[in-house]
């Protein structure tokens, strides 16, 4: 096996910079941060320096490792070639736009060392497509990370058509080495591409009712602020806060690619069209679907809507699930259960799902005639309850 010591991190975004402060906090030699853009550079340094500080008094660094000598492993560099050409592991995480991602692994083909390997931080996107220019498909596969990624145990491996087995055996050598504050990283590797994985592909099959709720609160005149409060997490954060906290053109280019794959009723609706051509595209630009200030949605969560329903929400998910054991892209249910608690921090649908199905099926049925959106009909497993066969 590669002996890997030099990581790469293309990209300093969100992603990007957590990837590389867990990087170095596993200890690698160097650890290569890139960015086009010095603005973003300079923030992603104060970031990683940041959260570091914060990992040493949680005590998730060992006792001789300190933020200052750990930054000293870091190399900011703006030259995408100077970034690859001697590292052993690179990780690409810029914005999820096909062309991109196949133009900068066209360029990490050509620069960096033939053993290194390469993978992606696509959430959603095909790992084949994403290797096609790369010269080196059996080396190419996706690592898609969950942010907080300092924190939060997920990390799927998506193997392409050509990737390897060794390839797949370094990338998880490299990501249990990853700390993580809630503990031992869970790593699924998913043998078969499937637009967004496990994860996603159920949370992004919720979007088809978000939207559609999204347009009829415009219609009826519903405050957006109401809905959020239906459906506010323990955390503070519902639905439509989370799309501005992930960035809304994050969720527009996500959806764009899902109709594209999978359904056009994933297509965004007009208010999420209007919002991202704007460029307010949530907490990142301090205006979204609600206010931003100082990191936190203002919004007043007093009063409820009574419109928002859990239950339809997790039978969407439960069939989104059930579509995945038909289509063979996972052998059994506990894996997806597993899945959605390691990287979302919430249970499963399918534990629920099994004294609910009958029940779901006839919401999922009901707001099919509803909405008109064919996508969400229940599928066969779902219906006739065979799901609860495929736990192992």
């Amino acid at each position: 096996m590669n002996d890997i010591n030099k990581i790469a991190v293309i990209g300093a975004g969100v992603m990007g910079r957590e990837i590389a402060q867990v990087a170095l906090m596993a200890g690698y030699e160097k650890v290569f941060l890139y960015s086009r853009t010095m603005e973003t550079i300079n923030k992603a340094k104060i970031f990683i320096e940041n959260g570091l500080i914060k990992m040493k008094s949680k005590n998730l660094m060992d006792d001789d490792a300190t933020p200052d000598l750990l930054m000293k492993n870091l190399i900011l560099v703006r030259d995408i070639e100077k970034t690859v050409e001697n590292a052993d592991f690179i990780i690409e995480s810029v914005p999820e736009i096909m062309e991109l991602k196949q133009e900068i692994f066209n360029k990490l083909g050509k620069y960096s060392p033939e053993h290194a390997i390469l993978a992606t931080n696509t959430s959603t996107m095909s790992i084949t497509k994403i290797a096609e220019r790369s010269n080196r498909p059996d080396k190419v596969l996706g690592m898609h990370f969950f942010t907080p990624i300092p924190v939060l145990r997920l990390i799927e491996l998506i193997k392409g058509k050509e990737t390897s087995d060794n390839t797949v055996n370094i990338a998880l050598e490299v990501g249990y080495k990853f700390p993580a504050l809630k503990g031992k990283r869970f790593i699924p590797v998913i043998e078969r591409e499937s637009p967004g994985f496990i994860v996603n592909r159920l949370t992004i099959s919720t979007s088809l009712y978000l939207n559609w709720l999204l347009e009829y609160s415009l219609e009826k005149s519903i405050p957006l602020e109401q809905i959020e409060a239906d459906a506010i997490d323990v955390k503070g954060l519902g639905p439509y806060a989370k799309w501005d906290y992930f960035g809304l053109d994050t969720v527009y280019n996500t959806l764009l690619y899902f109709s594209q794959v999978l359904s056009p009723e994933f297509k965004p609706g007009k208010t999420l069209i209007k919002l991202v051509n704007e460029g307010n595209l949530g907490k990142k630009t301090g205006k979204g679907l609600f206010e931003w200030k100082e990191g936190k949605p203002i919004i007043n969560l007093e009063k409820k809507a009574n419109i928002f329903n859990i239950e339809l929400f997790m039978a969407i998910q439960l069939n989104e699930g059930c579509r995945l054991l038909e289509e063979g892209i996972v052998s059994n249910y506990r894996i997806i259960d597993e899945t959605m608690l390691a990287g979302m921090d919430m249970p499963g649908p399918f534990s629920p799902g099994k004294n609910n199905y009958q029940k779901w099926t006839k919401l999922l049925e009901d707001f099919v005639e509803k909405s008109g959106i064919a996508y969400l009909k229940p599928c066969d497993l779902m219906k006739s309850g065979g799901f609860v066969n495929r736990r192992k």
